[in-house]
């Protein structure tokens, strides 16, 4: 977030199998998804290696609004903020008094957290997704079809139909593991939490 079959006539008969799984996780992801509209929730990131090694850990508040809104807020002292306004996305480093501002195209929407609040019309178009239910968990993992994608693998978890963790796996085996805690769905969100004005002094980059 890339078997060779000896027969045609058996690939033929594991496509048809294939594709009605990959149909019917795709449907079961989309009603997931589309049925939150808003979510707000604290999480937790941490980042390992490849080898297993803690690289990073942060905490934060998160609060999304579909489609494409966005407020990433990672806590001190690793402050950094995102927002997606649904058109650009802006980063801002509190840290560095730096802004990051980029068009949101189709690489950017990628990214799991913009994932969350994406267009899920468009997800199975960009990801072949599987899925595996145990008890009152299910599992989806997204890989992308394309070669220019930000990871190789992410996992997006849900508990009794509410999101509660994802993973990403990166191309040299980097992971990056996220918890969302308090979630709470279809609550109104101030349209201002999805706006972002720029501190006076800070530098501005656009990309």
């Amino acid at each position: 977030m890339r078997l060779i079959r000896m027969l045609l006539v058996s690939a033929l008969a594991l496509s048809s199998v294939n594709a009605f799984a990959d149909t019917k996780d795709v449907a079961r992801l989309t009603q997931l998804l589309e049925k939150s509209q808003t979510l707000s929730a604290r999480f937790s990131q941490l980042t390992l290696d490849g080898s297993g090694t803690q690289l990073q850990e942060t905490t934060g508040q998160m609060q999304i609004q579909r489609p494409g809104l966005l407020r990433w807020h990672t806590d001190a002292p690793q402050e950094q903020l995102i927002v997606s306004d649904g058109k650009k996305v802006s980063l801002y480093d509190p840290d560095l008094q730096q802004v990051t501002v980029k068009a949101l195209d189709q690489r950017l929407s990628q990214t799991p957290a913009l994932l969350l609040s994406g267009d899920v019309s468009k997800i199975s178009e960009t990801f072949d997704i599987s899925a595996k239910e145990a008890g009152d968990v299910i599992d989806f993992v997204l890989k992308p079809k394309g070669r220019d994608t930000l990871f190789d693998s992410l996992r997006l978890s849900f508990r009794r139909g509410t999101i509660n963790d994802m993973q990403l796996i990166d191309g040299v085996g980097q992971r990056t593991n996220i918890l969302f805690t308090g979630v709470k769905a279809n609550e109104p969100i101030p349209a201002s939490q999805f706006k972002f004005d720029i501190p006076k002094g800070a530098d501005v980059i656009q990309e």
